[in-house]
């Protein structure tokens, strides 16, 4: 057995950095090792179809558990990484157990930011939403008529308003920032957004801070906020974003910056350690960045298995995203990173419509809601490195821009 890989996580960009390495024939010894006590699982139907009991968790399954066996992938589930010693190469996990590595590769996601527990973020029936547990725990009060906050304006906590409000739950969005999607989006997506949700019964609360969360017999009852209203309140989601998971890295004394820090082949500073995921910090253009996707988490767990092998080159991602929420798909191609001008069109049917984004005279990016050949579009020019203007949006059909 020479040459072990371990990979510490095991998500998305972790399976896909074990299927890649078998479909390009590398025979290495692969280790998974998952805190959870499942195998590797897809995220984002857990605040959707599983939370409402539409799809089993089975469905959710990267690959079937018989893949890994075939496969001679091992996979540690319920463990934890403790520490690395980079000079012996060994991973030591609970338990005492230590595994030897020639390839770590770090794919440990992020974790969601909590509300301290001096106003109150430590009541009962206040809630995250980011793996397989917290769904479960949020299950059991997702039940109509009840009354949930929702605390962030952001995807995440906009697709759990959307399900709420769907299984009749009364549902109010308080946002710290003077409008919903204020990280992640245009003010034309958001007003976009915004109008949704309200024609859905969802009270928009912008430019409103969480003072304190109220409780009775320790569980919560309410939230009070800055202007002096207090919500009622039977649960509470907090979405308020996340940090990358970089604790181990940078314990280990790898280069760690809101992630941990990678080169174009998913190269840690450590050459014998990879990071990949929502963890990792990769350049983008001239800059690094962190994204926080299904999309990059699979593209640069390929990328960096293929480039670790001889059989890939640098990882170029093409950006995209999307969000369910109520009968609405908002679909985004590209990053909106440093836009100077924004368009907004409308597409063939009523709900239609795409938020064109422009960075010095060319189209950079599009958040398209029910507007799939807008972002079909984009997605396809951008991916050419295709010159588009604002004036070749407004003037010309979508087809033609393709030409």
């Amino acid at each position: 057995m020479s040459d072990p890989i371990v990979i510490i996580g095991a998500g998305q960009a972790a399976a896909a950095f074990a299927g890649k390495l078998r479909a390009l024939g590398s025979d290495r010894p692969v280790t998974i090792v998952g805190d959870e006590p499942v195998l590797p699982y897809q995220r984002p139907p857990l605040s959707k179809k599983y939370l409402v009991g539409e799809a089993t968790f089975d469905r959710l399954l990267l690959k079937p558990p018989a893949w890994y066996e075939a496969n001679a992938v091992t996979v540690l589930t319920g463990r934890k990484a403790l520490a690395i010693d980079r000079t012996r190469r060994l991973v030591g996990l609970d338990g005492g157990e230590q595994l030897a590595y020639a390839t770590l590769v770090l794919a440990t996601g992020a974790t969601p930011r909590r509300l301290p527990a001096v106003i109150g973020g430590d009541l009962e029936g206040i809630f995250t939403l980011r793996d397989k547990a917290d769904a479960d725990a949020l299950m059991a009060d997702f039940q109509p008529g009840r009354r949930l906050v929702v605390i962030g304006g952001g995807y995440i906590g906009l697709e759990t308003a959307a399900v709420a409000r769907t299984r009749g739950l009364e549902v109010s969005v308080v946002e710290l920032a003077d409008r919903i999607l204020k990280r992640v989006a245009a003010a034309g997506t958001a007003d976009l957004v915004r109008d949704l949700h309200r024609s859905h019964g969802v009270d928009i609360l912008e430019s409103a801070a969480i003072v304190r969360l109220v409780g009775a017999d320790g569980r919560l009852a309410g939230a009070e906020l800055s202007d002096g209203r207090t919500i009622a309140a039977d649960l509470a989601v907090v979405g308020i974003g996340v940090a990358p998971n970089a604790g181990l890295a940078e314990t280990a004394g790898l280069t760690v910056d809101d992630g941990i820090v990678v080169d174009a082949f998913g190269r840690t500073s450590d050459p014998d350690i990879l990071a990949v995921g929502d963890c990792a910090r990769f350049p983008y253009g001239d800059r690094l960045i962190r994204l926080e996707s299904v999309q990059n988490a699979f593209d640069q767990g390929e990328a960096a298995a293929a480039a670790l092998i001889g059989a890939g080159g640098a990882y170029a991602p093409q950006p995209w995203f999307w969000s369910d929420q109520y009968d609405a798909k908002l679909q985004i191609a590209g990053l909106h990173h440093g836009y100077d001008d924004t368009l907004l069109t409308d597409g063939p049917r009523p709900g239609s419509h795409a938020v064109w984004y422009f960075a010095a005279g060319a189209m950079i990016a599009v958040d398209a809601l029910n507007f799939p050949a807008a972002f079909v579009t984009a997605k396809k020019l951008l991916e050419a490195g295709k010159h588009v203007s604002r004036l070749d949006v407004e003037t010309r059909p979508l087809k033609e821009l393709l030409a």
